[in-house]
């Protein structure tokens, strides 16, 4: 049975692991040829890359900071290079630096908009550069519940989350003449590394807040970007799909 991306090229920035990595995987796993992007974490974005290839699918890895318009230009050509297409692009890469205003610097305020906002800013610029000239591409950013709802202590975060939700429905306006899709994935609590280094008391205070009383999986959020990727959402654009167990409905 035909997969449903074969054929299909995707980047997945930050795909070492978490969120990233399950959609790396998740992609592959129906065909996709796939560039895991990475900036620090070579060893893990390795094994992604591993697994990519087992699941019967093209992958190289790609390193690079998404802030840096010099690094995502690299990253770009590397990738015309070896796929010579771009049918899908998840910006997923993004950072954490929470701290209440009166204590956040201004490092940590600049280096989150840069990671989670101009980053997305940077691989979406270039992404469209390719799907203009196919007339056809996914765009799908990783968006949050902070961006909708906003979070004490991360005034930062939030305020890139919540740029990134504008931005999705700005572009999705201007790339539709050209039959690109630009939507967004909103996770909510994810079991990944992070959250696994919770307190307890911390995780039940989250596990409170969510109406289907658990923590998501890294993969169900796979599963909604596969599906905004996939022919089944050509008709959704400028949207924001929430898969966080109903904290923001």
């Amino acid at each position: 049975m035909e997969r449903l991306f074969e054929g299909k090229a995707a980047l997945v920035t930050g795909g070492s692991r978490g969120i990233g990595a399950a959609i790396c995987r998740a992609l592959a796993s129906q065909g996709a040829k796939v560039a895991v992007n990475c900036r620090k974490s070579r060893e893990a974005a390795e094994q992604v890359l591993a697994e990519v290839k087992a699941l019967g699918s093209e992958g190289i890895l790609l390193e690079g900071d998404v802030s840096s318009a010099e690094q995502v230009s690299k990253i770009f050509q590397a990738l015309q290079g070896a796929f010579g297409r771009l049918d899908i692009l998840v910006n997923n890469a993004g950072v954490v630096r929470d701290k209440f205003l009166m204590l956040m610097g201004e490092g940590d305020w600049d280096e989150v908009l840069a990671t989670n906002l101009k980053g997305v800013f940077l691989c979406s610029k270039a992404a469209c550069r390719m799907m203009i000239g196919q007339r056809s591409g996914k765009i799908i950013n990783l968006a949050s519940p902070s961006a909708l709802s906003g979070r004490a202590g991360q005034v930062n975060y939030s305020a890139s989350k919540g740029g990134v939700v504008s931005f999705t429905k700005s572009l999705a306006r201007e790339l539709s003449r050209f039959g690109i899709t630009v939507n967004a994935v909103s996770p909510g609590i994810i079991e990944t590394e992070l959250t696994g280094q919770l307190s307890e008391e911390i995780r039940q205070e989250f596990l409170g807040m969510i109406p289907l009383g658990r923590f998501g999986l890294p993969e169900e959020v796979a599963a909604a970007a596969v599906f905004l990727a996939s022919p089944a959402a050509d008709y959704l654009t400028g949207q924001i799909l929430s898969v966080d167990g109903g904290m923001v409905m």
